[in-house]
């Protein structure tokens, strides 16, 4: 069982495309869920069935989703309103404080708000495990899920897995974990050092994506972003600016908020895209830029690495220490230093569309040999199946 938090504008936009939605049977808003394409979709979940498991993906706090599960077995059905506009508003204000992060996070907790699932969603998601009984469990989210939830789901012969892909939580209760899994090798440190077993595991790119999305549109744009600015992103706006000021810039942003008053991508953005709307527009794309946030800690691993380059699109993306491990410079991927490199790069590539288009399908070949959730199944097996005291996994 793989457990995911989605984003709160998201799931506006999901249900809002579709009113009768929520009103449809879990399954079904299931199918949907998982053929919007956003995030992870069920890449996971197809990767391990692929190899033979029984895998279930659950959107814990899609409320609207949980509660026709809830409906179906007879259980007391979350309430669907005010709850997810509360938490949309918690999560910008997170956004806007999110450099205070660690000395407020107890404060937040005491005063309820960091985002966390209620009594009823609390219910249902153990209901579910308890009807389902998965040997694995995989945290997607560990503010969200917490680990007093955690430790109602323990049981003998079931495993339990943290993924963190961010600084996790201050105070972060490992107790109910067996394993942790992140992108980011200090965070894979923080694990071992509470006395968790823990390997570094990358994203990665869902090849049923190219199957739904069909035939590539012409490449009518010429620079693309789509994605977030927050308090954490200041050297991603002032790289946003620069390309803005000297190239046609496309740009989607899914949050404004942290953008300075006086910032000129408040006149070029054209507000948020999700799944396959994204995909769209990078696909279009002769560039689409990338840029990782602060918290990586010059560390490459982010989303756009992979969906990009699978559906081949040339990147251009801010060089990082360990980017090499992942896609070659100049060969899958370009790769910038600074702004100014990244304007000089954007000349040359846009210049040039036959080096710009042998890099982009080496790319996509590689993304799709290398960094595809298949692999990423496998190597989670080979994970749990070498844990020195695994009595259930077979």
């Amino acid at each position: 069982m793989v457990i995911n938090i989605d984003y709160p504008g998201f799931l506006s936009w999901l249900y809002a495309s579709d009113p009768e939605l929520e009103f449809a049977e879990y399954k079904d808003q299931e199918i949907a869920r998982a053929d919007s394409l956003f995030g992870v979709s069920d890449g996971y979940c197809r990767a391990f069935s692929m190899l033979g498991h029984q895998a279930r993906e659950i959107d814990a706090n899609n409320l609207k989703m949980q509660a026709a599960w809830a409906r179906e077995h007879g259980l007391a059905a979350p309430e669907v309103g005010p709850g997810e506009r509360r938490n949309g508003l918690v999560l910008a204000l997170k956004r806007r404080l999110r450099k205070y992060r660690n000395l407020l996070f107890p404060l937040a907790q005491r005063l309820g708000l960091v985002p966390s699932l209620d009594a009823a969603s609390t219910a249902i998601l153990l209901a579910q495990i308890e009807d389902y009984d998965p040997d694995v469990i995989l945290n997607q989210d560990l503010a969200v899920i917490s680990s007093k939830m955690m430790k109602s789901a323990m049981r003998g012969g079931r495993l339990l897995v943290a993924q963190c892909g961010i600084d996790p939580p201050p105070g972060l209760d490992l107790s109910p974990y067996d394993f942790g899994v992140s992108l980011l090798p200090w965070v894979v440190e923080v694990f071992e050092k509470k006395g968790l077993p823990a390997r570094q595991w990358h994203l990665a790119f869902n090849g049923q994506v190219l199957e739904k999305l069909g035939a590539a549109a012409p490449k009518d744009i010429a620079i693309s972003f789509v994605g977030s600015v927050n308090a954490d992103h200041a050297r991603r706006i002032k790289l946003l600016e620069a390309v803005a000021e000297r190239y046609p810039l496309t740009l989607h942003l899914s949050s404004e908020s942290s953008l300075p008053k006086n910032s000129p991508l408040w006149a070029i953005d054209q507000g948020p895209l999700w799944g396959r709307q994204m995909y769209d527009v990078v696909r279009r794309s002769k560039i689409t830029l990338n840029s990782h946030v602060g918290a990586a800690r010059g560390m490459a691993g982010n989303m756009r690495l992979y969906e990009a380059t699978g559906v081949g699109t040339f990147l251009l993306t801010d060089h990082q220490a360990n980017l090499e491990t992942l896609f070659e410079p100049g060969r899958h991927v370009g790769a910038y230093n600074s702004v100014e490199d990244c304007l000089k790069q954007i000349e040359i590539y846009l210049s040039d569309d036959k080096l710009r288009e042998q890099i982009a399908r080496a790319g996509q070949a590689h993304t799709l040999a290398t960094h595809t959730y298949l692999h990423r199944a496998k190597q989670f097996l080979g994970f749990i199946e070498g844990l020195p005291s695994l009595p259930h996994v077979q």
